[in-house]
């Protein structure tokens, strides 16, 4: 899913070869977007579906456009969808995600401190039967201001949701490590090794402060935040 001018066609462009190269047998790549221009032919570019959203006092945009995905008839898709935000970075086979078992699986939420025992998952990396959740949508839909009051993002909507009605499961821990929880060195090794690739890691995620080209370069969004820059990162993103 693209929107807005944040990220450019190139990033929907190398998640598809991405794909490709670690996806066995026939797939269709489908970009939910609101701007298709510059991305390659294989990708089927559709609109997002309208969600009419009313922020409520404090909220933002975010990633509560996600949330159409579950639309009950969305464009007329079938079968098992793997949702990829935009800006990952797959390191390995991606087979395996089709063949979890599970109604709908996630990433559990990366552990900190403040954050245990929650069971919110981090909707960077997801997997549902296109149709089977719509009632996660409608419930939003007929409920935008409660369900802003009460939960901070989609991805925590949607776990307690689905947590609520038995159907919520998580990937296995090593597949979709955070690059900046678990892909750079602990300070002050950072200063003189580079980002890294955990073992088991099959899809890097990028959230909060840095973007595949920025740790390629070796840049962060944060004062004091040094990172080297990770030529890992070459191998992988591209088309």
């Amino acid at each position: 899913m693209k929107w807005g001018t944040k990220y450019g066609p190139e990033y929907v462009n190398r998640l598809y070869a991405m794909v490709r190269r670690n996806l066995s047998g026939d797939f269709k790549f489908v970009c939910l977007t609101d701007d298709g221009t510059g991305i390659r032919p294989e990708v089927t570019c559709l609109p997002i579906p309208p969600l009419n959203l009313q922020l409520a006092p404090g909220q933002r945009d975010g990633a509560w456009k996600k949330l159409t995905t579950f639309e009950k008839d969305l464009h007329g898709l079938r079968g098992t969808a793997l949702f990829l935000d935009v800006d990952v970075v797959i390191v390995g086979s991606l087979d395996a995600f089709f063949e979890y078992p599970g109604e709908f699986l996630i990433i559990k939420d990366y552990a900190r401190p403040w954050r245990h025992g929650r069971i919110t998952g981090n909707s960077s990396v997801y997997r549902f039967e296109l149709g089977a959740h719509a009632d996660v949508l409608a419930y939003f839909r007929d409920n935008m201001d409660k369900v802003q009051a009460e939960y901070r993002n989609e991805q925590t909507y949607l776990s307690a949701m689905l947590h609520k009605q038995g159907k919520l499961g998580y990937w296995p821990t090593a597949w979709c490590p955070s690059f900046k929880y678990h892909g750079i060195p602990t300070w002050p090794t950072n200063y003189w090794e580079e980002p890294f690739v955990p073992e088991g890691a099959r899809i890097m995620v990028f959230h909060g402060e840095c973007n595949p080209p920025d740790a390629l370069a070796g840049r962060r969004n944060r004062t004091f935040r040094f990172i080297r820059p990770a030529s890992w990162v070459a191998k992988f993103w591209k088309e």
